[in-house]
């Protein structure tokens, strides 16, 4: 009787290897089922709860609002 490592041939060093990959890939996805990413808040969300609390002034506001504005993606109907 060998020593206890070298009965196994390159099938089960390969079933093996399969195996806990599987099982880090299934306890990865567990994971990422039970704690989703939340979603970034809005640009325009963020900045009328920092002029509520407070944070910026209305001057600031608009500012921002307006850059913010004219930063914001156009979207067209058609084409």
């Amino acid at each position: 009787m060998g020593l206890w490592c070298t009965q196994t041939g390159a099938g089960g060093w390969l079933s093996m290897v399969v195996l806990w990959v599987a099982v880090v890939a299934l306890i990865v996805w567990g994971v990422g089922r039970l704690f989703p990413a939340q979603p970034a808040p809005d640009a325009y969300a963020v900045l009328e709860s920092r002029l509520a609390s407070g944070e910026i002034d209305p001057e600031t506001y608009r500012l921002i609002r307006r850059e913010l504005d004219r930063l914001a993606p156009v979207e067209t109907k058609g084409s």
